[in-house]
């Protein structure tokens, strides 16, 4: 199944937004215009959706709670709500559609509260909220449905597509050193802290038929890149990964992953991302610490992943990148445009002026980039 529309009121930076999802998907805008917190809608769904350690209240409260949470554009409006759309193809209607508004309890120390909570399957309401049992104990109001085993069983298939959704924004940093990987890591781990932990738990024969697939691309991607290969170190236990690299000694040299280049790392972690599971993946701008021609080939890497999996994982991608919005694959269906205004974050779809440059021969990032160029950035060079 997948995610086919998003609906935002009062997120964050968007008081309204609409954003419709493909396979591959690109959230394209400029700095600060809320690319970010667009993709922690979707976290969001994956934090409601644990029946441990999640919930409503947690997902908030490690938001820094509704001031944070709430646009400030807002106004005397005071719910956030999310709407999503699913189906089983991106040309059909919606099989699934759950709604979630909730807002602050009217007494300042109060828990939060869910002021709306739906779901529809093929038209037909299976349950909306407050219902009557919420009126005798509003206690209830304080849980969605998502997070409670016993109530959300007629759904478990939307429970579990928004339990699968995986955020990346490997920070090579905290996987080369050790002892930063060890501790202080973030719940899900965005970050790689746990990266090869997870390389180690998946079994022997998948671990090695991935790595042979990521070794082959390394080897166009990275120069004199010759083979990689997993290692667990015999007194510590620690797991590492290895590369060799052709040398002039006979048999090369080897070096392990906090020796690796920071774009080495980062590709290394989006190809593993791609190939592990088939929920909603989450990048956030690739284009780090990469070649500019390595990340032109982005989009048609994961359309090769895409293509050759048994089970497509659904792909959002976060991007400002004009080499990676330069190929010439890119599903015009998918781009999300974000612009800032003074009424918050406006999502914009792809138009007839953009097809019309795109029809002349022009790029996707030729297309596009302009328009969420930041007004008066020649300035900058006045500093």
């Amino acid at each position: 199944m997948l995610i086919t529309k998003l609906v935002l009121k009062n997120w964050r930076n968007f008081r309204e937004a609409e954003i419709h999802l493909r396979d591959c998907s690109y959230l394209v805008g400029a700095n600060a215009t809320g690319k970010s917190n667009l993709l922690d809608a979707f976290r969001f769904l994956r934090d409601l959706s644990k029946s441990k350690g999640g919930g409503l209240q947690y997902a908030v409260a490690d938001r820094g709670g509704m001031q944070k949470l709430r646009c400030l554009h807002a106004r005397g409006k005071t719910n956030v709500s999310i709407e999503v759309h699913m189906a089983e193809d991106f040309d059909q209607e919606p099989m699934w559609v759950y709604r979630l508004d909730f807002k602050k309890a009217d007494h300042k120390h109060a828990p939060l509260q869910v002021s709306h909570e739906s779901i529809r399957k093929n038209g037909d309401e299976l349950f909306c909220r407050p219902n009557p049992d919420d009126l005798k104990d509003p206690q209830l109001l304080t849980q969605t449905h998502l997070e409670q085993i016993g109530a959300n069983a007629k759904f478990r298939e939307v429970v579990d597509l928004f339990g699968q959704i995986t955020y990346l924004h490997l920070i090579p940093h905290l996987l080369k050193n050790e002892a930063l990987s060890r501790s202080g890591k973030v719940d899900d781990d965005p970050f790689g802290q746990g990266f090869l932990e997870r390389i180690a738990h998946t079994p022997a024969k998948t671990r090695d038929a991935r790595l042979r697939r990521i070794q082959g691309s390394l080897k166009v991607a990275v120069p004199n890149f010759s083979e990689l290969r997993f290692h667990k170190d015999e007194s510590t236990g620690a797991p590492h990964l290895e590369a060799c690299y052709e040398h002039h000694r006979p048999h090369g040299a080897w070096q392990r992953e906090d020796q690796f280049s920071d774009g080495t790392l980062r590709l290394l972690g989006i190809l593993w991302s791609l190939l592990d599971g088939d929920g909603v993946l989450l990048i956030e701008e690739p284009e780090l610490s990469l070649n500019a021609e390595v990340v032109k080939q982005i989009p048609a890497l994961i359309a090769n992943i895409q293509f050759k999996s048994k089970k497509r994982r659904q792909v959002i991608v976060t991007t400002h990148s004009d080499a990676l919005l330069s190929n010439e694959g890119i599903d015009t269906y998918g781009i999300s445009i974000l612009a800032a205004t003074s009424d918050g974050t406006k999502v914009e779809r792809w138009s007839k002026k953009e097809q019309d440059v795109l029809d002349a021969g022009f790029t996707v990032a030729q297309a596009v980039l302009p328009r969420i160029k930041p007004v008066n950035v020649n300035q900058l060079s006045l500093f």
